[in-house]
């Protein structure tokens, strides 16, 4: 086991988040490499390939990334970095309820049509008191850039700028951090409308209204429901984002590393130093390692070691959300409807709570907006259930054995019963055919029990910040602070990333934004 390369940072992971923090630091000047265990980058946002379709592994809903200024984290990392994909724009997808089957769009009034379709004038006016009630705790979220944050003192001098605008917004600032279920009660009471904003707030955090913080909310009525908004996708698919991402790291110098699997996070005395690989290669970290994975596959990569026992109790118990099955389909595109939607959200049951296994079920068809992504005349699909599959039916099955066989054609019907309700020929025009479990979920993007991330109920607990008792370790990603989705893990990046670098260059990466 021989000693390898010395870098002022290793990263370990390349998903969203590892990605924005190594382009970010880079950015900064510093010496960085990101580690990666897989061959593709991208984490649970990769693409990849098979037989001339290209498919997304993971998100396929994209908003704020098209323009600039923005206040999503993502598209400022793309800003502070100078690179991005080709976006293409829309504002339609489709809804398959218990109510009945409609399109719907991004945008406040075309909704108050829905509501009037479904539910008549009670349930538009509580829609619109509801938007009113956001409206200021819309601008209070955004009130603070992303790229002004640092976990140290140096935050009161870089949050500064803002900070008149942020007592202009001081009543509502507490209730950013509480359950958006609060406000919620307050002007809504229709059942359908409840249900929607339920639904909403699971496809955000994985959790209900009761446990989805009202910050994260406001994130999205500021975004969503803004005049002429549109929703994005990367030309190319996921993996052009991705790739924007590794241009910024290496632009300035930094490195990415694929099939570097980090087996254990080396510690001297009660500080990180550098990384272990699998293949016994030490990289050495001059001034810290930040891991990018979720905080138990992080405390999996710690050696035993009292610096790293405080760590282990402070977060081991930390909740996670439940997996994914995902479908991914390349199909005969003849004779589909022209204004078929590219994305479409299936609710089997309200009763059941959108947090029941299988009751919800994501459908993306974006070769329908991005030819690309798909040979000509076909269409590339990507259906999954978002982080409502239960990892304990697969907790120890062998993926060689029948019965696992068994169990993902049946535990893949969902998908396919909700597919027919978009496309009822669906079964007939597949060519390309691929079931993924959460053991795919847990082995290919090494996610513990192939989970969403944690499940951090707003008003009971918090994400933690990304430092740890462990001198030089930091964390960023979906485990810390501000937590699951991407414009949270982009914004993670941001905090890591200026918590390890001078006040002063912080300022200046700050003026080249804007921000200043």
């Amino acid at each position: 086991m021989g000693s390898g390369m010395k870098a002022d940072v290793i990263v370990v992971g390349s998903g969203i988040g590892g990605l924005s923090c190594g382009a970010l630091l880079a950015r900064y000047g510093l010496d960085v490499v990101v580690c990666e265990s897989h061959t593709i980058p991208g984490g649970a946002a990769h693409g990849f390939e098979r037989d001339g379709f290209k498919f997304d592994s993971g998100p396929s809903l994209y908003s704020g990334l098209s323009y600039s200024p923005s206040p999503n984290p993502l598209r400022q990392v793309l800003d502070a970095i100078g690179e991005e994909p080709e976006w293409k724009t829309y504002d339609t997808w489709g809804c398959c309820l218990p109510e009945g089957t409609f399109d719907t769009q991004v945008g406040a009034e075309q909704f108050c049509e829905v509501l009037g379709k479904l539910r008549g004038p009670a349930a538009i006016a509580q829609w619109q008191d509801l938007q009113a009630l956001m409206k200021p705790y819309g601008e209070a979220a955004i009130a603070l850039p992303p790229a002004a944050l640092r976990f140290d003192f140096g935050a009161l001098q870089t949050v500064s700028p803002f900070a008149w605008n942020l007592l202009g917004h001081l009543p509502r600032l507490f209730d950013l951090t509480g359950p958006f279920s609060k406000l919620m009660d307050r002007v809504v009471s229709d059942r359908f409308l409840r249900y929607w904003l339920d639904l909403l707030c699971f496809l955000l955090s994985g959790l209900p209204a009761s446990g989805t913080s009202t910050a994260e909310m406001a994130f999205m009525f500021a975004d969503w429901y803004r005049p002429g908004v549109k929703l994005d996708y990367p030309v190319g698919g996921s993996a052009a984002l991705v790739d924007a991402l590794v241009r910024g790291l290496e632009k300035p110098g930094g490195q990415l590393r694929l099939g570097a699997h980090v087996e254990q996070i080396e510690l001297t005395s009660d500080r990180a130093t550098g990384v272990r690989l699998r293949s016994g290669e030490l990289l050495t970290a001059r001034r810290a390692v930040v891991s990018n994975t979720s905080i138990w596959d992080t405390l999996k990569l710690l050696p035993e070691h009292p610096a790293a026992t405080a760590l282990r109790q402070q977060r081991e118990q930390m909740p996670p959300c439940e997996s994914f099955m995902h479908l991914h389909l390349g199909i005969d595109g003849t004779g589909l409807p022209a204004d078929l939607a590219c994305h479409h959200i299936v609710v089997n049951d309200w009763e059941q709570g959108v947090t029941a296994p299988q009751n919800v079920v994501l459908i993306s068809i974006p070769s329908r907006l991005d030819p690309s992504v798909a040979p000509a005349g076909k269409e590339t699909i990507h259906v999954y259930t978002p982080g409502n599959e239960p990892y304990s039916r697969w907790q120890g099955l062998d993926r060689r054995s029948e019965h696992y066989q068994t169990l993902k054609a049946q535990r893949a019907e969902v998908m396919w019963q909700a597919l027919e309700r978009v496309i009822p020929d669906i079964r007939d025009r597949v060519e390309v055919s691929l079931v993924g479990t959460p053991l795919t979920h847990e082995r290919f993007l090494r996610r513990h029990r192939g989970s969403y991330g944690p499940a951090i109920a707003a008003g009971k607990a918090v994400f933690p910040g990304p430092t740890t008792p462990i001198q030089g370790l930091l964390c960023c990603g979906d485990s810390t602070f501000p937590g699951i989705g991407l414009p949270a893990v982009a914004a993670s990046a941001f905090l890591t990333a200026n918590t390890l670098v001078p006040l002063k260059d912080h300022w200046r990466l700050m003026q080249t934004i804007g921000l200043r």
